[in-house]
């Protein structure tokens, strides 16, 4: 297989992170790299390479690229009161939410829960300062308000585009006629003098409640994709006693996404064409995710887009929720990660186990001194994007209005586990937290309920630490001419952008090679992937294996001129022509890049046993015979290169359909999907496992079965009704890869159904 990696010397390339390739497949099955300098320039033109032995002579000197140390991880914080009480001065009763205008930090804006929007100056507010832009009961138009139970006016967001168009949406309870308690009512108010006064209202979103007066909701907040989000909770009482959790044909019990600016003629909203139940079959079109208990607080990560959700538990746990289009959270069926009422207790309210997502951690109730669960209330945060606690950027923050509770929930970053830190000193506060909010910078401040008290999270002092570079042009492995090129027969999907690799190994270590034939780096190695859309390098992954051994990922964006590229904290994504890029986060990493399949992912024999073009000597040569050459390995190969493994590439004309689809599911499923790793099931899918091995062949499935009667992990003859077909085909929450892609790799997923469709029968 004839590939090539372009040796640019002013581009870094390329790194870790288990989230695909989708590099042109050449006409005979090899790979064409098509990027050039991270300017978009074209690359040098040289004469056709020379087939020869060794595509090296000797191997290059690692004199830049060498593993930093690992950066420090945890932030201390504290968490202080702001516009306290004061002679001249006495913060908004009963404060639900706190906002500021987009863009505009000189404002905050405080729903209180009797109906009133108050506004004051964010700098020595006093009380001649503050004004009521609104009441949600009784401007004209609006359906009134009631505080019964739960309700009151729960929230208020603005539309991203308030400059221009003076709106912002309420959610809040009115009172009503029917059978209810009261009505749920998602309103949109319009100011014409830049909020100073809400003058103008009109009903959304209205339907009646439950004659419970708990759990109405009220969770709402813009997306990256300009959708407007709401959530609601079951309706009350307990038990899901009204029977809405897992039922998709109301809105009791989930998150909607509504589109707010393309709105069809007589109606209020749209729907975007991605809702799961966007044609109206299966379920309410509104409907984003479901099977939540009482999502009361919301957010959107405004880098990344990713929704979360805190939904208050029951009796023994409380939870945190990553969301997906198209989830199911598992109220009632599950509390937490525990089974709660099943299918065999009650098929009415627990239709299915099947296809349950866990959440992201859960709390459970703390034991009192007469053995009973004390009560718990999660509020749901955001996640931290400012600027003045760098070790906190990508944690979400989040709180518990009984037990007054602040949590700090980061992940491992050499595993990815999450973990939740309880900061002590915020809970001696004794808060009743209600809402987390962002200010335009991303700073964040809570709100307590009770006392009327709003605070900030500080920074409590400098973290100690070698922080990690911010640059790339800082880490050395910017300037790739010492390194060592590389390229793999089987490339993981990346949404369609061609890649580059490199090797950085400290001078005088080696590479060992498994059993399996997995290879295992030294400690102080970096790998150096880098990936190009247009013909333009748009980011640089490092993956280090640090001092202690373990393994961590860094993405650095590339700026627009080409100059540089510039750490990221956290995840992110950015619209790069027609599409969506997605930037892991460092805590994103070891989804992909799992301890069972060796952290590393693209470096094993069956993966480079194979042609590449050398560009500093203008040769093609086989790369496993080139690295064994030059010294890289700590000992002889154990065969021959024609006698060891060799991964078809999937879109090429080598092998057979079954050696080309086991190579492409082996390069993007089975790094979780094998022996010990974190996938479900038992099933394993690398390449050197037999299909009957595997445990795929008509086995049921261990989640969604997508609705399809007969579906099972792999049908012989049917993608249709197959589940390893299905999920890379899937744009929702069932998609695999789950990480880093948004697109589906049409001609890999090819490769896989016509191998499914050309077997009779299970081995």
């Amino acid at each position: 297989m004839l590939k090539r990696a372009l040796l640019v010397a002013s581009v870094a390339l390329a790194a870790m992170v288990a989230c695909g390739d989708d590099d042109e497949a050449s006409p005979d099955g090899g790979i064409v790299e098509n990027n050039g300098p991270p300017d978009g320039s074209a690359p040098d033109v040289k004469p056709p390479p020379e087939r020869a032995d060794f595509g090296l002579d000797t191997r290059p000197s690692n004199t830049s690229c060498k593993a930093p140390p690992r950066p420090p991880s945890d932030a201390s914080i504290v968490v202080e009161q702001v516009y306290a009480n004061s002679g001249t001065w006495s913060f908004p009763s009963q404060p639900m939410v706190a906002a500021q205008r987009p863009g505009d930090a000189s404002r905050w804006y405080i729903a209180t829960r009797d109906g009133n929007l108050v506004y004051f100056p964010s700098s020595n507010p006093t009380n001649n300062d503050k004004k009521t832009a609104l009441n949600i009961g009784t401007v004209s138009g609006s359906p009134g308000l009631t505080t019964t139970g739960e309700g009151g006016f729960l929230n208020f967001v603005f539309h991203p585009k308030f400059s221009t168009n003076g709106k912002a949406y309420v959610s809040f309870t009115a009172p009503t006629a029917g059978v209810g308690t009261m009505r749920s009512v998602i309103g949109e108010v319009t100011s014409a003098n830049n909020g100073d006064t809400f003058g103008s209202y009109k009903t959304i979103l209205i339907f009646d409640q439950s004659t419970a007066t708990n759990h109405k909701g009220g969770g709402m907040a813009f997306g990256k994709d300009g959708f407007l989000y709401v959530s609601f909770g079951d309706g009350g009482q307990s038990d899901d006693f009204f029977v809405h959790g897992q039922h998709t044909d109301v809105f009791f019990a989930k998150v909607l996404r509504l589109d707010i600016d393309n709105v069809p003629m007589g109606k209020t909203y749209g729907i975007p064409a991605d809702n799961p139940f966007a044609s109206g079959t299966g379920g309410k079109p509104e409907i984003y995710a479901y099977g939540f208990r009482n999502p009361f607080r919301i957010s959107i990560d405004r880098e990344n887009g990713q929704l979360w959700v805190g939904d208050v538990g029951q009796n023994m746990y409380e939870e945190v929720d990553k969301v997906k289009l198209g989830g199911n959270y598992g109220w009632p069926c599950r509390e937490g990660f525990h089974d709660y009422i099943t299918t065999t207790d009650n098929s009415n309210k627990c239709p299915s186990m099947v296809g349950l997502i866990d959440p992201i951690v859960e709390h459970p109730h703390a034991l009192t001194s007469a053995n009973e669960m004390n009560t718990r209330s999660l509020t749901g945060g955001v996640v931290y994007r400012g600027t003045k606690i760098p070790a906190l950027v990508g944690s979400y923050l989040y709180g518990d209005y009984k037990h007054h509770d602040f949590w700090v929930l980061s992940f491992d970053l050499s595993t990815g586990n999450p973990k939740s830190t309880v900061i002590a000193d915020a809970s001696a506060l004794g808060a009743s937290w209600v809402d987390f909010a962002e200010d335009v910078d991303g700073e964040v401040y809570g709100l307590s309920l009770e006392d009327s008290k709003m605070y900030m999270v500080k920074p409590a002092g400098a973290p100690t630490g070698t922080p990690f570079p911010d640059r790339l042009s800082k880490t050395g492995c910017k300037d790739t001419t010492n390194l060592v090129p590389y390229d793999v027969n089987s490339p993981l999907w990346s949404d369609g952008a061609s890649k580059t690799r490199f090797l950085a190994l400290p001078d005088g270590k080696t590479i060992a090679v498994a059993a399996d034939g997995d290879f295992d780096l030294p400690v102080g190695s970096v790998i150096v992937k880098s990936f190009a859309l247009g013909g333009k390098t748009i980011e640089t992954r490092l993956l280090v294996r640090h001092d202690d051994g373990g393994w961590a990922g860094y993405s650095y964006e590339w700026l627009d001129d080409g100059s540089d590229a510039v750490l990221l904290p956290g995840s992110k994504t950015k619209p790069v022509g027609s599409q969506n890029w997605f930037y892991p986060g460092r805590a994103d990493c070891p989804s992909c890049h799992t301890d069972a399949a060796g952290k590393t992912l693209g470096l094993e024999i069956g993966q480079l046993n194979g042609d590449f073009v050398y560009e500093s000597t203008n040769r093609i040569s086989n790369q496993l015979k080139t690295l064994d050459h030059i010294g890289m390995f700590g000992a002889p190969l154990s065969a021959p290169v024609d006698q060891l493994t060799v991964y078809p590439s999937p879109t090429g004309t080598a092998g057979t359909p079954e050696t080309r689809a086991r190579a492409w599911m082996h390069a993007n499923c089975s790094m979780c999907h094998r022996p010990n790793g974190p996938g479900a099931g038992d099933w394993d899918v690398r390449f050197a496992t037999t299909l009957k091995d595997a445990t795929i062949c008509n086995a049921d499935p261990q989640g969604d079965d997508f609705g399809v009667a007969g579906a099972k992990l792999l049908v012989p003859g049917d993608p249709k009704k197959s589940l390893v077909s299905l999920r890379p085909h899937a744009l929702n929450a069932n998609r695999m890869p789950p990480l880093a892609t948004s697109l589906v790799d049409d001609k890999g997923v090819a490769v896989l159904d016509t191998w499914i469709t050309s077997l009779a029968s299970c081995p």
